[in-house]
């Protein structure tokens, strides 16, 4: 069974990787729908990553962040999200 911290860490950090990708998508006068084209992913993943859903595949979550020159590593976290 997985432990509550680590759902409900894991469940800020998309929320703020889905913050991300919104803000700077639309900053960039980005539709969904023309992200996704350019980013190459599904439109479906598009929306659910903006939705913060904490099930998204990371591979697909840094295609999307390279759009902007960013990426998600693993490591530890020593400050709050």
């Amino acid at each position: 069974m997985v432990p509550i911290g680590y759902i409900i860490l894991l469940v800020m950090i998309m929320n703020k990787i889905a913050e991300y990708i919104k803000e700077n998508r639309k900053a960039a006068g980005l539709t969904q729908e023309e992200f996704a084209l350019r980013s190459g992913l599904g439109l479906r993943f598009v929306r659910e990553l903006e939705q913060g859903k904490p099930t998204v595949r990371m591979d697909k979550v840094n295609q999307a962040l390279a759009m902007f020159g960013m990426e998600a590593v693993p490591g530890r976290k020593d400050v709050e999200v």
